[in-house]
């Protein structure tokens, strides 16, 4: 049994596990899940992950993994080249919360079920949603930009010339931005780290429009 990863195209956790598959070289079968018409709802999903999220990788020995950070250190730890977080233990820490930055920050209450949430209970229309999207982007963004700015372990990624697991999320999270007209220009360190990963051909092709599930 092969690599299994359960996922949505347009799922920016589920890029973020594509791309670290993607840099470690490691094939994987692609199944499915429409988001917004509840796939992840049904049950023989559910079986899998009880969460009924995106991304569930599950493992050739047929466990299954789900969080996409858990997911992306696991495989760091099972296939350390090339590697997502630097070895020196400070350093890691440090990655590792600018992941988290946008991990937990800004996707817990951006994501597709929170928003489509505030529209069902408080009769937030296109504008408002937007509006709200971006303000919880730019709450995140402003000390991640001048965090960045001004480390010097900064290369062309966040850390060094090599893409790594804080990277990924970043790439995750601007194409999100995307679709919510997010306007980039205030974050010029984010942008040329999310340029920088559009030129490595392994992260480009974990972009949704690349998905066999593109729409």
């Amino acid at each position: 049994m092969s690599l299994v990863l359960h996922n949505y195209f347009r799922s920016s956790s589920s890029t973020r596990v594509r791309a670290a598959l993607n840099l470690k070289g490691l094939a994987f079968d692609y199944i499915p899940h429409h988001l917004r018409k509840g796939e992840q709802t049904a049950p023989d999903y559910l079986k899998l992950n009880p969460q009924g999220l995106v991304p569930a990788l599950q493992l050739e020995g047929g466990d299954v993994l789900v969080q996409s950070l858990a997911i992306m250190e696991y495989l760091d730890e099972v296939h350390p080249t090339p590697a997502l977080l630097p070895r020196d233990p400070v350093d890691r820490a440090y990655v590792r919360a600018l992941a988290l930055a946008i991990a937990c920050e800004i996707h817990p209450i951006n994501n597709l079920r929170v928003l489509g949430d505030i529209r069902q209970r408080f009769g937030a229309d296109d504008e408002a949603v937007n509006s709200w999207f971006r303000h919880w982007v730019d709450v995140t963004f402003r000390p991640l930009e001048q965090t960045l700015a001004t480390d010097g372990r900064r290369g062309l990624f966040c850390f060094g010339d090599e893409p790594g697991l804080a990277d990924i999320c970043i790439l995750a999270q601007v194409i999100n931005n995307k679709r919510f007209a997010v306007d980039m220009a205030p974050y010029p360190t984010l942008s040329a780290i999310y340029q920088n990963c559009l030129a490595v051909p392994a992260l480009a092709a974990a972009l949704p429009d690349k998905q066999p599930d593109a729409e």
